[in-house]
């Protein structure tokens, strides 16, 4: 009985002990000083134009992204929404249904965030 009752005590001082060391090294919260009035945060600085050129490995026009298959073997995924400007060679409006898989394509696009988003299509149809 003896020794139960000193493990039971035990146990309850360890327990004490973890809560109380625990108490102890929480930080105190300091509250924030009152919010002077917000600078305007600068305008995000443009995103770099790049041209990447190559053969159209996937286009999907529900989705809105294709996959562009550069000289290298090189493949850059690049999103595109009704602002694309898309183009024939043989300069002419057009749409981006009708690009063909394998379709030759300079595609000039600017990187937001982590996505590559493409600004103009040209394509040459085969022949």
């Amino acid at each position: 009985m003896k020794n139960v009752l000193s493990l039971t005590s035990a146990a309850a001082a360890l327990a004490t002990l973890f809560a109380l060391s625990s108490c102890a090294t929480q930080e105190e919260m300091q509250p924030a000083p009152a919010a002077a009035p917000a600078a305007k945060a600068p305008a995000p600085a443009k995103a770099k134009v790049e041209k990447a050129s190559g053969d159209v490995g996937l286009l999907d026009t529900e989705k809105n992204y294709m996959i562009l298959v550069t000289k290298d073997g090189k493949l850059i995924t690049l999103d595109f929404d009704e602002k694309t400007k898309v183009t024939k060679f043989t300069p002419a409006p057009s749409k981006m249904a009708d690009i063909g898989l394998g379709t030759s394509a300079v595609v000039t696009h600017t990187k937001q965030g982590n996505k590559n988003v493409a600004a103009n299509v040209e394509y040459k149809t085969k022949k």
